[in-house]
């Protein structure tokens, strides 16, 4: 339990190597907050605990900490104003089912999937269909 708690305290202090120089901007909300909780009660928004890391598979963990570190990279694009048409926004690309590092080709192929499944014509739920419509224009911006 403190092997995992030393290495996700280390995941902070590199996010703000990464995106500050080393201290955050005031004011700047932190990526890591949004993924991980340390304490024994949930806090926040925190999508991990330290529970739960413990417990996971060295590959589940590796997972979390790629898609952590894609997060990252992407606010870093935002605020230097870097982001380009081939970068999406990860959280966008997790509600498809698509990977971070998702290219435009697997964008078009995931959502013309998901769209078949969901269209109101096809008997999908149109709440679905419209959140999925809403994603697909949020990565194309």
């Amino acid at each position: 339990m403190d092997d995992v708690k030393r290495r996700v305290r280390k995941l902070k202090k590199l996010e703000k190597k990464i995106r500050w120089s080393g201290e955050a901007a005031p004011g700047a909300a932190l990526v890591w907050d949004g993924f991980f909780c340390l304490s024994a009660i949930p806090a926040g928004n925190a999508r991990y605990t330290l529970a739960m890391l413990s417990a996971m598979s060295r590959e589940d963990y590796k997972s979390i900490v790629d898609e952590f570190f894609a997060h990252v990279y992407y606010e870093l694009y935002l605020e230097n104003g870097i982001a380009g048409a081939s970068i999406y926004d990860p959280s966008v690309l997790a509600l498809l089912g698509l990977p971070p590092d998702a290219d435009e080709r697997d964008v078009k192929g995931r959502f013309r999937e998901l769209a078949k499944k969901h269209h109101p014509d096809k008997g999908g739920d149109a709440a679905s269909f419209i959140e999925l419509m809403n994603a697909y224009e949020r990565l194309q911006q």
